[in-house]
């Protein structure tokens, strides 16, 4: 029975292993930490930069991608005025009803709606996409992100990084090349060693010089955008996340003047007692 025992803690082990080391097989590449207006205990978004990545994914992404979780409205967070917010919707259509005749119908959308998806079901964008379901983009920035390692992680307690999932969007985007290493890449893939789940995926390249045309001036390069539709993605996972940080500030300051005054109290009444 020991013996058995002892066999199946080995092949446990073992298997725990092997699953360790494919999971530890991707990315190839870690993803390169970058600099962002809204990373640290004070940061905040950059609002053209955030009106920059929109158009980036209005003109680019959106074709494949879905924002289901992203309600018109909300871009007035982004500078734009509500007659801006409700005629921007106006150029999307949604399914409403059932109407009178209990028929479905469609309609130019209001702010109060959310954006609608450029596929009717996931099989119809899958069979658009050669085979692979394109995600919706809500929470990307916060869904996908890569191991850091020790002693990294620990690091990013005493730093509070948590732009791991922004990083990996920006070096995705960017990160396609030839592959020199002789990876398995299926036909129909693109070699990417910053993808998370293999060494290609379908997406091709998505991004390139002068796709989107800029108004302010911003350089219009594949970095930039890139940079700007991160950033855009990171707002749509995280919106209140200026508020989040002003109201822990607040409670960081209470918390130290209370610590502070409890300790004032303390050595009052323990001078009094002796």
């Amino acid at each position: 029975m020991k013996l058995l025992l002892n066999g199946f803690a080995a092949l446990g082990l073992g298997l725990l292993t092997a699953a360790s080391a494919s999971a530890a097989e991707y990315p190839i590449k870690k993803p390169v930490e970058q600099d962002w207006s809204f990373e640290g205990p004070f940061g905040t978004y950059d609002r053209g930069q955030l009106q920059r990545g929109f158009k980036v994914y209005r003109e680019v992404c959106a074709s494949c991608h879905s924002l289901n979780l992203v309600a018109f409205r909300t871009l007035e967070d982004l500078g734009y005025s509500e007659e801006q917010v409700r005629a921007l919707a106006s150029e999307y259509e949604v399914q409403d009803g059932p109407d009178d005749a209990g028929d479905m119908f469609t309609r130019p959308a209001t702010p109060s709606d959310y954006f609608p998806a450029p596929f009717e079901n996931p099989q119809q964008a899958a069979a658009s996409n050669n085979g692979a379901y394109p995600p919706d983009l809500s929470l990307m920035a916060k869904a996908r992100t890569a191991e850091r390692g020790f002693p990294t992680f620990v690091f990013d307690i005493f730093t509070q990084y948590a732009e791991g999932g922004v990083d990996y969007v920006y070096n995705l985007l960017t990160g396609y090349e030839e592959d020199s290493h002789g990876h398995e890449v299926p036909p129909g893939t693109y070699y990417n060693p910053y993808f998370l789940k293999a060494a290609s995926l379908a997406m091709a390249p998505p991004l390139s010089d002068g796709v989107v045309a800029y108004e302010d001036g911003a350089p219009e390069t594949v970095d930039q955008y890139a940079r700007d539709v991160s950033a855009f993605l990171m707002w749509t996972a995280e919106p209140h996340m200026e508020a989040r940080k002003s109201t822990g500030f607040v409670v960081m300051v209470f918390l130290v003047l209370f610590g502070g005054l409890m300790y004032l109290t303390k050595r009052k009444i323990w001078a009094e007692a002796h």
